[in-house]
């Protein structure tokens, strides 16, 4: 029997002598009161890519969902078993979240997956998964004059504003946010930098904000 991963146990150990200890009076708030966050963001499960880390939040200040390259389906009742749409369904009709973020980010082993597809995409789950872009993504692909690098940042960022299109499908977030209770935003993150890119709302561009 395998023993349980020693950095895990070092790492549990930094932080209840330190941020734990340091916050130990908000904690206990969130556990009798319960959460109460603002922003959830839908973001990628590459390790590098963390945005409690990126945005430098605290516990109960985030509601984040992860999955495969940040990708959110169309709304799809059906009686499946939807992951990303019940943590969607969660943040807006019981969390009332103000804010919906789809976080994107530099070398997403995700979207390269999509646009060389290898043995992952024969798989059970990852090739279907990453399904959900291919409009998006063979129209990239015939981008013949960009890089390779290049047609990577691209799908990426096509890749934000295909799921915050696919979010508007959802009627609660097209009806909160018509009548201004939840506002959608994009971003992309660039590892190699350090760069937060934030999508225009009105244009689709991604700029650098003011810091």
């Amino acid at each position: 029997m395998h023993s349980f991963p020693r950095h895990l146990i070092d790492g549990y150990a930094s932080f209840i002598r330190g941020p734990y200890a340091e916050a130990e009076g908000k904690y206990k708030k969130l556990a009798k009161e319960g959460q109460s966050p603002t922003t959830m963001v839908i973001a990628c499960c590459d390790s590098r890519a963390a945005p409690e880390t990126i945005f430098d939040t605290g516990p109960g200040e985030l509601f984040v969902l992860r999955n495969v390259a940040n990708l959110v389906p169309t709304f799809q009742p059906d009686g499946g078993q939807h992951g990303t749409s019940a943590g969607i369904e969660f943040a807006v009709n019981a969390l009332d979240i103000q804010n919906l973020v789809v976080l994107g980010h530099g070398r997403c082993g995700g979207i390269r997956a999509a646009l060389n597809p290898g043995p992952l995409a024969q798989g059970d789950f990852i090739g279907k998964w990453m399904n959900l872009l291919a409009p998006v993504t063979e129209q990239v692909a015939t981008y013949s004059f960009l890089t390779n690098a290049e047609r990577e940042t691209v799908l990426e960022r096509l890749s934000v504003r295909n799921s915050i299109k696919n979010l508007r499908t959802f009627p609660y977030i097209r009806e909160r946010e018509a009548d201004g209770r939840l506002a959608v935003h994009g971003a992309w993150f660039d590892i190699s930098t350090g760069e937060l890119w934030v999508m225009d709302g009105e244009t689709g561009d991604f700029v650098r904000p003011e810091i």
